[in-house]
């Protein structure tokens, strides 16, 4: 491509010249002839022709040159080509292999940590099982332990003395959580009999003399067998079973509601009432249930059923009406007390006074006493100064720091 450019501007530069010499013969005088015209001109087509000659001919040799070097060129790059393809094999195939090689290290090392992640995890799960197993174990040694409780319970509760005794130690614990020791008594002997009544409240008497307090008697009862058999015939829909329980359930607690009353209500000692406390809300809620028994109980035996609900909110009541009756006994007290605290207030505010008073004075003394030092120090302007320690070795004054102290 460079050859052919290069001819072709040698081409270009001898038509240039010979237009040249053509002008330049034109441009000549006219003596020149015909002849030398044809001669020049004949030379120029001559010379025309040996340039597109030598133009064919040196095309001719590059487009040879060409076509070998392109042949060359096509053998060496199919052979640079065969050369690269064949590296690029290798290399693909080292790579390939180096790959597999990763692939399998990988694969050997996830494996391995899977392996070591489910053996941890069987173990953890192993574990956790076990624990379960071993609280399953433990939750059933507590069934059987609560079962032998419960039979123990049952056969507490189908004994008689035993069952009374339940009763009440939840009467005592439920008078213990509200009312104070001073408020309740146990065992208490209402009147000059012999008979003791399980626990009385203690309600302020005509006077501040403990004896002489009016008790309120709670007598604990526990029909269980009575009421089991209501249950037992409801459970099973016996409506006959159901009417003949109901109705001994209600002859037991009518007896006892009267032997409470017999032994227990001894006005003025007691209150004209007393409280029988059932233990559980369930025989509680069956006697409340009972159409005009409780009425009828408190009508004719002067009894009030109550079971641990309602035993808590009359004690609750009763706790707020003590403590309405103390605040009223302590009133008189209370205002003797905020007299002589307003008394001493109005003491103490005339010695605030008084003190206040004597401060002020201090301080106009302390003024009037440093305007009489400064006039004084201003008239001993003109004499000469010492120092501190020496003045005060000439006035014969101890050498202390308090004035620096001051000034800092």
């Amino acid at each position: 491509m460079i050859l052919n450019t290069i001819l072709c501007l040698l081409l270009l530069g001898n038509l240039v010249l010979l237009i040249l010499v053509y002008r330049a013969v034109k441009s000549q005088p006219k003596h020149i002839g015909q002849d030398d015209l044809d001669t020049l001109q004949a030379e120029v087509s001559k010379s025309g022709q040996e340039i597109r000659s030598e133009i064919r001919a040196t095309q001719d040799s590059t487009t040879k040159t060409l076509v070998v070097n392109i042949g060359e060129l096509s053998k060496t790059l199919t052979t640079q080509l065969e050369g690269a393809r064949t590296a690029l094999s290798e290399s693909f195939q080292g790579l390939q292999q180096n790959n597999e090689s990763k692939l399998e290290q990988i694969r050997q090392t996830v494996d391995e940590q899977l392996q070591t992640t489910l053996e941890k995890r069987l173990t953890e799960s192993f574990n956790i099982v076990s624990e379960r197993l071993e609280a399953v174990q433990h939750g059933l040694g507590t069934m059987q332990n609560l079962a032998s409780e419960v039979g123990s319970l049952q056969r507490v509760l189908t004994n008689v003395s035993t069952r009374g005794a339940w009763g009440e130690v939840q009467l005592g614990a439920i008078l213990e959580q509200i009312l104070t020791v001073d408020q309740y008594k146990l065992n208490v002997q209402p009147h000059t009999g012999s008979e003791r009544v399980e626990y009385a409240v203690r309600l302020p008497g005509t006077d501040d003399n403990p004896d002489k307090s009016l008790w309120l008697p709670i007598d604990s009862k526990f029909p269980t067998a009575d009421y089991q058999r209501l249950v037992a015939a409801t459970e099973i829909a016996d409506k006959a079973a159901e009417k003949s329980a109901t109705r001994a359930l209600i002859r037991r607690v009518r007896e006892e509601a009267r032997d409470i009353s017999e032994k227990y209500i001894s006005p003025p000692q007691t209150t004209d009432f007393a409280i029988m406390f059932l233990p559980t809300e369930g025989l509680n809620a069956e006697v409340l249930r009972q159409p005009g028994l409780v009425e009828d109980l408190l009508q004719t035996h002067r009894i009030v059923v109550a079971g641990p609900t309602t035993l808590t909110a009359i004690l609750l009541g009763l706790r707020v009406g003590f403590r309405t009756l103390a605040i009223q006994k302590h009133s008189g007290k209370i205002q003797e007390m905020l007299a002589a605290i307003k008394t001493e207030f109005r003491e103490h505010s005339r010695l605030l006074g008084l003190t206040q008073r004597h401060l002020r004075n201090a301080s106009n003394a302390l003024e009037r006493t440093e305007g009489r030092s400064q006039a004084v120090v201003g008239k001993l302007q003109e004499v000469e100064e010492l120092p501190v320690e020496e003045a005060a070795k000439t006035l014969g004054l101890p050498n202390t720091e308090l004035g620096k102290e001051l000034s800092e």
